[in-house]
C-alpha cells in the first residue's frame, strides 16, 4: 500500500528527527521537559508505531493501547501531548503513571524510571511471561531481561534492544526500528 508506506516514511523521518534535534519544545505552563525527555517520548511513541503485539492483546477493538510510565516521571505532560489524537490499528493511545508494577500489567509498553534500579531485576522477571514492552534507562537493563534500553553516549541518545527477550514477548520489531538501535548480545556489557 503506497499511502501506508508513506505513513510509515513520514514516521521514520520524524523519529529520526527527535533522535537528531532532540524534538519539539515544552509548554510554557509546565516546567521545562529536559531535551532527553522529550526525544525518549517520541521514541516511545515510535516503539508503539513501528513494534508489533499478537493478535490477542486487546480484549476489544476500543480497548486502549497503554503506554504506562513506572516510578519517577520525567516527561511531565509532554509525554501525553505527544501520544494525544494517535492511534495504533484503530487504538488510541493512552499514557498511565504506576506506582506498583502489579498495576502496569494492562499496558502494552512500560517505560521504567531510572528511580527504580535497586528492584529492577524483580521488576524485569515479573514482567517475563507478559507481551509488555520494557524499556529502561538504567545500567545493564538489557543484560537483565530488559527489552529496549536508553543510553547516552557522546551527548547523544541511543538505544540497545534485546532481541532475545523482545522474542519470548512474541513482539516484532519493523527493520527501520533495527537499523537504529544497537544490538544486545548476551554475556556483553551493557552501558
Amino acid at each position: 500500500m503506497i499511502v501506508s508506506e508513506h505513513r510509515w516514511t513520514i514516521r521514520l523521518a520524524l523519529f529520526l528527527s527527535a533522535l537528531m534535534l532532540a524534538g519539539g519544545s515544552p509548554s510554557l505552563a509546565q516546567p521545562p521537559i529536559s531535551k532527553e525527555y522529550q526525544i525518549k517520548a517520541v521514541c516511545l511513541l515510535n516503539f508503539a508505531q513501528f513494534i508489533s503485539w499478537p493478535a490477542d492483546t486487546f480484549a476489544a477493538a476500543d480497548k486502549p493501547f497503554r503506554i504506562g510510565i513506572l516510578g519517577e516521571d520525567h516527561f511531565g505532560s509532554f509525554l501525553d501531548e505527544t501520544v494525544r489524537g494517535e492511534k495504533i490499528d484503530g487504538h488510541p493511545l493512552v499514557v498511565e503513571r504506576y506506582a506498583r508494577v502489579e498495576d502496569a500489567k494492562d499496558c502494552q509498553i512500560l517505560f521504567i524510571s531510572g528511580s527504580e534500579d535497586p528492584r529492577m531485576q524483580k521488576i524485569i522477571a515479573g514482567l517475563k511471561e507478559t507481551n509488555i514492552l520494557t524499556v529502561g534507562e538504567t545500567k545493564h537493563f538489557c543484560r537483565i531481561g530488559g527489552m529496549i534500553h536508553f543510553f547516552i553516549l557522546g551527548n547523544k541518545i541511543h538505544f540497545k534492544i534485546n532481541l532475545e527477550a523482545v522474542k519470548q514477548g512474541d513482539l516484532v520489531i519493523s527493520s527501520k526500528v533495527l537499523r537504529l538501535a544497537d544490538a544486545f548480545q548476551s554475556g556483553r556489557s551493557d552501558p
